[in-house]
């Protein structure tokens, strides 16, 4: 079986532990090509057709516009299916207590049956926040690992913390 990595990530301004700045590889990215150096595994990214403003209030406002209407938004791509992989990694940050809805977009069109999810995200002090039981709820026949939590602003740090997560 190969391995996979699918994840979403926001460039531009972030908000990271000095403040908001400017960002040309997103926190998310950054973890998950460190899980594949570390893995073998392939890399998806997860991209919207409509990308996320490059303000951080504005992408912070559409966040949670469409968190709170239940959108998910178009992609510029979708995966057929994941047959042939597991396990699965699924990065993203978290915005408003949970992964960004472009997630919802391709995860509710793929079927986990007995894949094994291991989640994982960045924030500056949000955790995991409810991201696992949305993907236990939208991926109800996977098997979902212990989740990793990184701060977004530690992501490009975060070699040791990563390799020990694998190696659980």
């Amino acid at each position: 079986m190969k391995k996979l990595v699918i994840y979403f990530s926001h460039t531009g301004e972030n908000y990271l532990r000095d403040g908001i700045r400017n960002i040309t590889k997103g926190n998310t990215e950054i973890v998950a090509e460190k899980i594949a150096a570390m893995t073998g595994a392939e890399l998806f990214k997860v991209e919207t057709v409509q990308e996320y403003p490059y303000n951080y209030q504005e992408c912070c406002d559409v966040a949670e516009y469409e968190l709170n209407k239940n959108i998910h938004p178009e992609l510029k791509k979708y995966l057929d299916n994941i047959t042939e992989y597991d396990p699965i990694y699924i990065g993203y940050p978290i915005w408003w207590g949970t992964m960004p809805m472009a997630m919802f977009s391709l995860l509710s069109k793929l079927d986990f049956r007995g894949k094994t999810i291991k989640p994982f995200a960045t924030s500056e002090g949000s955790g995991l926040g409810s991201s696992v039981a949305d993907l236990t709820g939208i991926c109800p026949n996977a098997i979902i690992k212990k989740g990793l939590a990184i701060c977004g602003s530690d992501a490009s740090m975060s070699d040791a913390l990563v390799k020990n997560w694998l190696d659980e």
